[in-house]
């Protein structure tokens, strides 16, 4: 004899339908990576203009802009850090993972980032969405002199930029395509 099915949530079978439409609309983007970050521009701007318009949620900007520079420092940052391998090198006697290569003789390892462009576009995209129903809620809306916020957001951005530049130089990769060198299927520069 066959048991009979359990009742099924309602509310679960429409999150698992929302889930999964939600999924399909974010494959069938993927490939259209300017058209996304057009989005993404189009949703800072609406989010920047509620905010000026209405003069306040300035902690919620805040940590908008401290959690975008966080995915941005993932953007940059390659997915293996040849800081911590030099480090492991130095504990372990040598044995480790690959590293970019820090000479002309060593083999060349591609650059891969720690946070993909697409995660970066969706937690970005994600975040300003967020932050601007944060801003129908007059809970968030704290009063604090926003001044200082900035300033303090401008001396973290660029101290934050600069170590990361430095670490850039020192172990000699590009997070970016812009201005590396591209070679034909004849051998030739191009």
């Amino acid at each position: 004899m066959m048991e009979p099915e359990p009742p099924v949530n309602v509310a679960t079978k429409y999150w698992v339908q929302a889930t999964r439409r939600y999924q399909k609309l974010l494959d069938d983007v993927t490939p259209y990576t300017e058209a996304r970050w057009a989005f993404t521009a189009l949703c800072m701007v609406i989010y920047f203009l509620r905010v000026f318009l209405v003069q306040g949620w300035y902690i919620v900007t805040y940590a908008l802009g401290i959690y975008l520079l966080n995915l941005l420092l993932g953007f940059l940052s390659p997915k293996f850090d040849p800081a911590l391998e030099e480090l492991d090198n130095d504990e372990d006697d040598g044995e480790g993972g690959p590293a970019l290569p820090l000479k002309n003789d060593e083999e060349f390892r591609p650059f891969v980032r720690r946070l993909a462009e697409f995660k970066f576009w969706h937690a970005a995209t994600r975040a300003f969405i967020v932050a601007f129903f944060c801003t129908l809620f007059s809970i968030f809306d704290i009063p604090v002199f926003w001044p200082i916020l900035l300033m303090y957001f401008i001396v973290l951005f660029t101290v934050t930029m600069r170590r990361q530049i430095r670490h850039m130089i020192r172990y000699r990769y590009l997070p970016w395509n812009f201005g590396k060198k591209r070679y034909s299927v004849g051998g030739g520069k191009k």
